[in-house]
C-alpha cells in the first residue's frame, strides 16, 4: 500500500481542511467557491491532496495530473493510449527493451520543448535512491534510460515485467527546470511546469488547488478554462458546500450522495473501483499478531452487511486486494461470515472467554485499538462496524480517530483502517502492500505482513511475463491470506459523484484510491464542453 493510496497522495495524497470565509465564498472568480455559473470553470471537491505536485516525487504517477503528461496515458477503457509518445511502444521480443517515438511539436507551459533528454532525466531521477520517490519499488524491472536523438527513448528492463508499459504514465518533468535544483526540495516541487492540458494557477495547502488551461497544450486548449480541487476533509461539509453551490461537484459517501437523488440540477456518477477498506493486523502486536485471531476477525466479520449498510449497495465484499470481478481474482478464496467458526478457531487457540465476554490467553487479553482518519465518515462506520462484528467473538477493538500525523508513529503496533487498491496489474497493489522487503517502509506493508510463501509468489508474479505462471502466483498470495490474513479486508468501495448537471463529456474510469485528486468524472475535465454553449 502505498503513500499515495493510503494518504491520497496521492502519494497517498494527504488529509486537509478547506476554511474559507463567507466572503470568499460569495466570490467564485478568487476563491474555492464554486463557480457561480460560469461557463468556462469547474471547482469540484475532494477529501485530499499531494504532498507534492512532482512526478518526481509520485505525483500523478498513475497518470490524470492535469499538469503533466506521461509517455502514455489510459483512456476510459483503462486502455494504455499514446500521449507524449506518438505510438504505443515497440518492445523487443525477450520483453525487455520498449523503444517509444516521441510526438513532435510539444513544449513545457513555458514554451521550451519537450524532448528524449527530458524522459530521461525523468526516469534516471526517480530510480536514484537520493530522491524521494516512495514508490521506487514500482519501477524495479527499469535498469536504463537512454536518448536516441531528440525524438527517441529506449527503456532497458533487467527482467521480463508484463505490465511496464502502464508504468510509463508517469508524468515527465522539464530538465531545465527541475535539474537545476533539488529535486526533494526545490520550488519545482509546488510550482511544477509540464506539457499537460492545465498549468498551476496556485496552491494555498489544505484549502485548494487551481489550474488554468494551457494554452500551448499539444491536445488543444481545453474549454474549461479554470478548474479547482477545493480541499475538503469532511464528508458532511463536502455535501453541505455541494448544497449550497460552493462546489460544482464533489466526491461523497453514497449515503450522502443519496440526499442529492431528487435534485435535478445534479447527476451523480457511480465509478468502479480496486478502492478497499481494510484493517491492517500489525505483526508486533501480541493480539493482533496472533494468527488464530486474524483468522477468527477473518470470518467474524459481516462484510455483506458493511456493502449493504455502509455503502447501500455501492460496493462489494472484499476478501483481499483483488475484487472478485476480478480476473485475478483466486475463485474459492471468498470467506463466509462465520461467528460460530471463529468463536471455535479461538476456543481452540487457547483464546477463552473472561468474565466481561472477552477473551484471555496466557494473561493477554484480545484487545487491541483500532484507528480511523479523522473526518472520513466511511472509515467510521467500517471501523464501528468491524469492532461490533468482532465484540461477538469475544475481541474487544477500540476505535478512536486521529490525523495521519497522529495514526502513523502508532501503525508498528496499533491496527488501522486503512485504504488502497491500484486497478490493472495484481502486482501494482500486492507487492508493496505485502511483501517483508517493505514491512513498515512509509505506508508500504502497514500490518508488517511477513509470509515467505507471499513473498516468493510476489517476485515469481512481476519476474515473468507468462500469463499462466503469474496467475499461478497471485492464486498463491491470495491463497495464503486465507491462511494468514494479516489485513482483515472488509469491502471493495464504489465511488459516487455528485455533480452539476452543466458539462457534456463526463465519464468515468475504473478506479484507484485516491479520493478524486486524479480520478473521478473529472480524469478528463480537459475534454468537457459547457451545455449552454450548444443551444
Amino acid at each position: 500500500m502505498t503513500a499515495r493510496s493510503i494518504r491520497g497522495t496521492a502519494a497517498a495524497v494527504l488529509a486537509g481542511t478547506l476554511a474559507l470565509t463567507a466572503a470568499a465564498c460569495s466570490n467564485p472568480g478568487g476563491s474555492a467557491a464554486g463557480s457561480g455559473g460560469r461557463q468556462d470553470s469547474v471547482v469540484v471537491g475532494i477529501a485530499y491532496e499531494p504532498e507534492s505536485l512532482s512526478p518526481l516525487l509520485g505525483y500523478g504517477k498513475d497518470g490524470n495530473s492535469k499538469i503533466f503528461d506521461g509517455l502514455l496515458a489510459l483512456d476510459a477503457d483503462m486502455k494504455l493510449r499514446p500521449a507524449l509518445a506518438e505510438a504505443l511502444p515497440r518492445v523487443s521480443a525477450d520483453g525487455l527493451t520498449y523503444t517509444y517515438r516521441l510526438r513532435k511539436g510539444v513544449t513545457f507551459s513555458d514554451g521550451a520543448p519537450f524532448t528524449a533528454r527530458d524522459v530521461v532525466f525523468t526516469y534516471r531521477t526517480v530510480l536514484d535512491p537520493k530522491t524521494n520517490y516512495a514508490s521506487r519499488a514500482e519501477l524495479d524491472a527499469l535498469e536504463d534510460v537512454r536518448a536516441i536523438g531528440d525524438a527517441t527513448v529506449v527503456l532497458t528492463l533487467k527482467y521480463p515485467y508484463a505490465p511496464f508499459a502502464q508504468r510509463t504514465v508517469l508524468g515527465i518533468v522539464p530538465e531545465h527546470i527541475a535539474g537545476r535544483q533539488d529535486v526533494n526540495t526545490g520550488s519545482f516541487t509546488t510550482r511544477p511546469v509540464g506539457t499537460g492540458p492545465y498549468v498551476l494557477a496556485g496552491w494555498s495547502r489544505g484549502e485548494k488547488i487551481s489550474f488554468r488551461a494551457n494554452p500551448r497544450y499539444w491536445g488543444g486548449e481545453p474549454a474549461v478554462k479554470n478548474f479547482t480541487m477545493a480541499i475538503v476533509k469532511d464528508d458532511d461539509v463536502r455535501a453541505t458546500r455541494l448544497r449550497s453551490g460552493d462546489l460544482d461537484g464533489a466526491i461523497l459517501p453514497p449515503n450522502l450522495a443519496e440526499g442529492f437523488a431528487g435534485d435535478r440540477t445534479k447527476k451523480t456518477y457511480t465509478a468502479r473501483t480496486y478502492d478497499y477498506r481494510t484493517v491492517t493486523l500489525p505483526t508486533h502486536n501480541k493480539v493482533a499478531g496472533d494468527i488464530a485471531i486474524r483468522r477468527a476477525l477473518d470470518i467474524a466479520v459481516d462484510r455483506r452487511a458493511m456493502v449493504d449498510s455502509l455503502l447501500q449497495g455501492a460496493g462489494k465484499p472484499a476478501f483481499g486486494p483483488v475484487p472478485t470481478d476480478s480476473e485475478w481474482f483466486a475463485k474459492g478464496t471468498e470467506r463466509p461470515h462465520d461467528l460460530a467458526g471463529a468463536r471455535k478457531i479461538l476456543d481452540e487457540a487457547g483464546w477463552k472467554p473472561g468474565p466481561d465476554g472477552i477473551r484471555v490467553k496466557n494473561g493477554v487479553r484480545a484487545a487491541f485499538p483500532l484507528w480511523y482518519l479523522s473526518g472520513d465518515k466511511l472509515r467510521q462506520d467500517h471501523a464501528l462496524a468491524y469492532a461490533s462484528d468482532a465484540k461477538k467473538a469475544g475481541i474487544e477493538i477500540r476505535t478512536q480517530s486521529g490525523t495521519w500525523e497522529v495514526i502513523e508513529p502508532r501503525m508498528k503496533d496499533d491496527a488501522v483502517l486503512a485504504g488502497g487498491g491500484a486497478p490493472g496489474d495484481p502486482d501494482f497493489d500486492q507487492y508493496p502492500l505485502l511483501t517483508s522487503t517493505l514491512a513498515g517502509d512509509g505506508f508500504n506493508n502497514m500490518a508488517r505482513y511477513d509470509n515467505p510463501v507471499v513473498d516468493k509468489a510476489l517476485v515469481d508474479g512481476r519476474r515473468t511475463d507468462d500469463p499462466v505462471r503469474r496467475k499461478a502466483a497471485y492464486d498463491t498470495v491470495q491463497r495464503e491470506l486465507v491462511k494468514n490474513p494479516g489485513y482483515t479486508f472488509l469491502t471493495h468501495v464504489d465511488h459516487v459523484y455528485v455533480i452539476d448537471d452543466a458539462w457534456r463529456g463526463l465519464t468515468t474510469q475504473v478506479e484507484p484510491h485516491d479520493h478524486g485528486l486524479a480520478s473521478g468524472p473529472w480524469w478528463n475535465v480537459e475534454d468537457w464542453t459547457p451545455k449552454s454553449a450548444e443551444k
